[in-house]
């Protein structure tokens, strides 16, 4: 059986990389197609397989522009002649489940949200991030875009959903049902920790929409040590929020990473995200997750058992989860149980049998929009 793996760009590892990853172990012989590819952004494991990018690889600073070359890049994925493979699958947040396979190759696409800047985060994006020529030119361009990004979803034979949240979205963007399978998280590389740090801990590429100043905002009042650790646009504004007790550390290497994680007292995680992995290691170090009650979260953080969700993102919100979190008694080990139900194994079985049943010609069942 031939098989090709498409995702939508290779420029950096995130958690959408780390489940193509896992979906290039499944298939160690499969090539992986990409709108533009940064070799040096990846795992060594990546590195080391075949990676073919699209035409827009040879235009100018396309591993940096690649937001910008959208609409190419969308007519980019479908000259990929992908005729000669048995089965397609695409990992995608923008462009990848578009290729154009045919109607003998079975096309399953793990989705990992609709296009976020041209359905759920439209307005939000324009009215706060998009400055310039890209505001002007939004209105028109994401017209098309969302045209186009409902008509590709027609092509894909089976969509996976990585969270409730995008199963949601995808029945009302695409009118589509779709199973759940959650993504892989590795938690054997977590040891537990009894014995509760003493920062609380923002994990994260800093941009604006994951509220962050949130957390900031809180840990300035409750003058309590708050650790950020990851880069982003949004750095330079939240640097100017932070209080004595916030310490920037920017990007940190794997083993400081793990570390921050097993010392921290408890995760702070106030935006909404699809999924959402930092909050499931986080629990794989037994620690707790104070979080946003929307996205992901749902799916992975057990409200007063492995965390304090609250419903509204405000500064008093965060303010009385963290004093919440911080009264309540904590068992570790049943938060590291928590985690345990998104090991790897059990995304490949689960994508082993979608991919086993889609390629016998049938579908399964997805009528709650749940696995």
């Amino acid at each position: 059986m031939r098989v090709a793996l498409i995702h939508d760009w290779l420029v950096t590892m995130g958690g959408a990389e780390r489940v193509l990853e896992e979906l290039a172990r499944m298939y160690p012989d499969a090539p992986i197609y990409a709108g533009v590819i940064r070799p040096e952004g990846l795992s060594s494991y990546l590195r080391q397989r075949t990676l073919i990018p699209s035409l827009v690889q040879a235009w100018p600073r396309a591993t940096r522009w690649y937001n910008r070359y959208l609409p190419l890049l969308a007519y980019a994925v479908e000259q990929w002649d992908l005729s000669s493979y048995d089965l397609v699958i695409s990992s995608s947040a923008a462009i990848a489940k578009g290729v154009v396979t045919p109607a003998e190759t079975f096309h399953l696409s793990y989705v990992h949200t609709p296009m976020r800047y041209a359905w759920d985060m439209y307005h939000s994006y324009r009215q706060q991030e998009a400055k310039g020529v890209t505001r002007r030119v939004m209105g028109p361009v994401f017209h098309y875009m969302r045209i186009w990004d409902r008509l590709s979803a027609d092509r894909v034979d089976q969509l996976v959903a990585n969270s409730t949240a995008v199963a949601r979205r995808i029945k009302k963007h695409y009118r589509r049902t779709s199973p759940v399978v959650p993504p892989p998280v590795d938690v054997e590389g977590f040891h537990v920790q009894h014995r509760p740090g003493e920062h609380y801990l923002v994990l994260s590429r800093l941009v604006r929409y994951k509220r962050f100043d949130l957390a900031i905002e809180a840990c300035n009042r409750l003058r309590v040590p708050l650790v950020i650790a990851g880069e982003g646009p949004d750095r330079a504004r939240l640097e100017a929020l932070a209080g004595p007790s916030v310490k920037f550390l920017g990007r940190v290497d794997e083993p400081t990473r793990v570390a921050l994680i097993e010392g921290a007292k408890a995760l702070i995680f106030p935006g909404e995200e699809d999924f959402g992995i930092v909050p499931v290691e986080v629990q794989a170090a037994g620690r707790p997750v104070i979080a946003y009650g929307r996205g992901g979260v749902l799916d992975t953080v057990i409200s007063e058992q492995t965390g304090v969700l609250f419903d509204e993102q405000t500064v008093d919100q965060v303010i009385e989860a963290i004093l919440r979190a911080d009264h309540l008694s904590w068992d570790a080990q049943a938060i590291r149980r928590q985690s345990e139900r998104f090991r790897p194994e059990h995304f490949r079985q689960a994508m082993a049998e979608l991919i086993a049943q889609g390629m016998r010609g049938s579908r399964p069942r997805a009528d709650d929009g749940r696995a």
